[in-house]
């Protein structure tokens, strides 16, 4: 899991000082990967599959997101290889799977066409 800079700690633990008790910000301070772990859990999240996510995306080299027009949906593809395929339910995305090939690069304006 990636490490806060010094800067970023200290402004957390500046902002956060009547808020969180004091162990907890030493927990974040001297072991950050800990503290998510503790604070995932407070909110009930599987921190195992986070790990996995995590691994899967940090040794990547290329992350493309492509949209899908024909179903409202979309792919994420890693390293040109291989694709997460997601479609819309209602009013989120649900995962459809994934599947390996070879794939075009995508288009990194993608966010810029969208409304404010």
């Amino acid at each position: 899991m990636e490490e806060f800079d010094e800067t970023e700690l200290q402004k957390l633990m500046q902002e956060s000082k009547g808020d969180i008790p004091f162990w907890q910000r030493l927990l974040l301070r001297f072991w950050p990967r800990m503290a998510f772990r503790y604070y995932g859990a407070k909110l009930d999240v599987n921190n195992r599959m986070l790990d996995k996510l995590h691994d899967t995306f940090v040794q990547s080299k290329r992350i493309d997101i492509i949209p899908l027009s024909a179903n409202r949906g979309f792919m994420i593809v890693i390293d040109g290889k291989m694709s997460l395929w997601f479609y819309q339910e209602e009013d989120h995305f649900k995962y459809d799977g994934f599947e390996m090939g070879e794939y075009d690069k995508g288009d990194v304006t993608i966010f810029d066409k969208l409304k404010n």
